[in-house]
This record gives C-alpha cells, structure tokens and sequence, in this order.
C-alpha cells in the first residue's frame, strides 16, 4: 500500500485543530505522563534525522533498520509510534508480531527516495529488463523502500542493503547473476560499485519515467543498473561545498554519506552510513575539525555534543529533510493520546503476503551482514 493510498484510507489523517493550540510545555507534561502511564507497553524510537523536540521523548535513536531491529527484540511493547517515515514504521511492522502494534505520527511523513521507485514502475521495468539481458539480473533495494519493492526484490532472488553493508551485499549479489539492478538510490549504487572496483562505464542509469536507459555505451557490457533514484537532501552537497570548505578550512576533515552524488565522495576524505559519521566524530580527536554531508537535525546535535570539535555542515543553506521534520510535537502526542482513547489513527500495516517476500530479502541480508 502506498502512502498516498494511506492518506486516503485514513479518516483521520490530519491533525485535530486542538493540538495547534497546546503550548510547548502542555504537549510535553502530556508526553511525559502517557509515557508513564503505558510504560514498557509503550516504544518510541526515533531516526536520527529527527528534530532535537522529538529525540528527547524517544526510548531509542537509530538508522531505520537499527531501529525496526530494535521494536523487534522487544516483545513488551503493545504500542509502536516511529518516529521517522513511512518505509521504516513498514518495516516496523513486518518484523514484529500481530500483538504490537506500529503507528506512524504523520501519514505525510514519507520518503522522496522511496516514492521514486513504486512497484508499477518496477514490475514494467523489470519486463523490459528481462527482455534486454534474459535472466542475468538480480534484483537489490535499499532498505530505504516501500515494502512492495522490498516484496519484489525478495521474490525474485534478491536482498536489501543498508549504507552500512552495501559493499558486503553487492559483491554477494555479483556471485550470483551478471548483472545488478539496485533501486531506488543511484547514487548509493554507483559509490559503492565504483569501490568495489566496477568501471563507471560499466553502469546504466534505469530511467523509470521514460522506460529507457540514460547510457551511451554497449548495453551487453552493463554489470549494474542503477535505478534513477535520490536522496533529496544528500544530492544538493555538491564539489562546490567540498571547494569552499578545502579553501576556507584547510585542516578540516570532510565525511559524506554514500548517498551523495559521486563527484561528492570521491572529492571527500570520508564517506560512510549515518552510524559511521557520528562514530567517527565521536572517535575524534579534540581539537579536530570536520565539515559533515547529512542532513542537518543530526549535524546540529553533533555540533552540540562535541564542543571539543569544530563542526560544520558541509552545506551551510542545506534544510532538514523536509519529509522526516513533518513529526513534531503535536502530531506525536496526537498519537500518543489516541492510543490512550484507544483509536488507534494513522496505523501502519503490511499485508500478509507482502510480508513474508519482504522478509525473504530482508533474511538474505542479515545473513550475509
């Protein structure tokens, strides 16, 4: 199910008028005292994309599939309210049991990555794959992915990655078939392809949109078909930032998240998951200097906790995942104070089905991670 289909399922979508009206201490006294009230029952946990507001209420902060992890192991929560976007409280969802239930504070909440490849899309794509190379491609997503997609992957023989365990993954898929198809983020694929030692030469850009192939070259040599797909934060750091910060800073280290543009890392000193950038700040020396390529929530709370470090972003005008920062502290106690009227709004569900192909994909990552 989509998350505009959600939207539209959902009669209660949007936010009650009262909440506008709460001040900033009313919603956190009321937080606090529901937290209270359910106790173990009750799990917040949240993205560290999240706004510093929200990260105070969470019982634990992660990347989404750390997190999805994290619900899973614990059996005493009856109630699941993820604060992050809609894929990750999916995921929520498929790896825990029919006794707990995952809500998701604002059904707008989603990811622009995850929307960029739907299953339509895919499953058309897929045909026309087929028919260009025959049975010679094997299917990974990002986690960051609807379910559908992950359902798709784990159908026909493939598995999800993370940034964290992407190189470990596409060098698995590469023993299996010749060739990678890797949704939804390109660049994501390209990076840690390029690592791993496959010419850019050796990749074609799937363009969803068109059913077409964006590549000059002699299709037959293609080993990875990157889907045209982005992170729309991580794709406005540019070489330009990396230039003014070489110029400007001349000892500051700069780290990237691999869903930067390619020009980006390979121009960086460092580049690694969301957990890497903050083990490595926090591993760092006091005294050092680091220009950081992530979404903002998380590069402010870095600056705020390493006062021993000069920090900055490595794009000063970049904004906070527009997406991820639709949780705030109104829609979090709306969602709190449904669960203790017992209405249950802006539920999150995976059928069945979708479920267990999803988790065939999912099960061939972990065992390889």
């Amino acid at each position: 199910m989509t998350l505009l289909n959600d939207l539209m399922d959902q009669e209660q979508s949007f936010l009650p008028e009262r909440y506008r009206n709460l001040s900033e201490d009313e919603m956190q006294i009321r937080i606090r005292e529901i937290k209270e009230q359910f106790g173990e029952k009750l799990f917040i946990p949240g993205h560290h994309y999240q706004k510093d507001e929200i990260v105070e209420f969470a019982d634990a902060t992660g990347d989404s599939l750390q997190l999805a992890q994290i619900c899973q192991a614990n059996e005493k929560a009856e109630h699941i309210v993820f604060c992050g976007v809609h894929f990750m409280a999916e995921t929520a969802d498929m790896l825990t049991t029919d006794e707990q239930t995952v809500y998701l504070p604002d059904m707008r909440a989603g990811c622009s990555m995850a929307d960029m490849a739907d299953i339509e899309q895919t499953e058309r794509a897929w045909t026309k794959l087929q028919g260009q190379f025959g049975d010679t491609i094997i299917p990974l997503t990002y986690v960051n992915s609807t379910a559908a997609i992950k359902a798709f992957v784990g159908r026909h023989g493939g598995a999800t990655v993370t940034s964290s365990n992407a190189h470990t993954m596409v060098e698995w898929a590469m023993t299996q078939k010749e060739r990678i198809l890797f949704l939804p983020d390109q660049h994501l694929g390209r990076n840690t392809a390029a690592d791993l030692g496959i010419a850019l030469n050796e990749m074609a850009v799937w363009d969803p949109i068109h059913d077409r192939f964006e590549y000059d070259g002699d299709l037959e040599k293609v080993k990875v078909i990157l889907w045209k797909g982005h992170c729309s934060v991580h794709e406005n750091f540019t070489v330009k930032n990396i230039e003014w910060v070489r110029e400007t800073y001349p000892n500051m280290n700069i780290i990237v998240h691999p869903e930067c543009p390619y020009e980006v890392v390979a121009a960086s000193d460092q580049n690694g998951s969301t957990k890497k950038i903050i083990e490595t700040i926090e591993a760092a020396a006091p005294g050092t200097e680091w220009a950081i390529g992530t979404e903002m929530n998380l590069v402010n709370r870095l600056i705020a906790s390493h006062p021993d470090k000069k920090i900055i972003s490595l794009n000063p005008y970049m904004c906070p995942c527009l997406t991820m920062n639709r949780i705030d502290l109104p829609h979090l106690l709306w969602s709190l104070e449904s669960i203790v009227a017992n209405e249950h709004v802006n539920v999150i569900t995976v059928d069945e089905e979708t479920t267990k192909q999803s988790l065939l994909a999912l099960d061939r990552m972990l065992q390889r991670a």
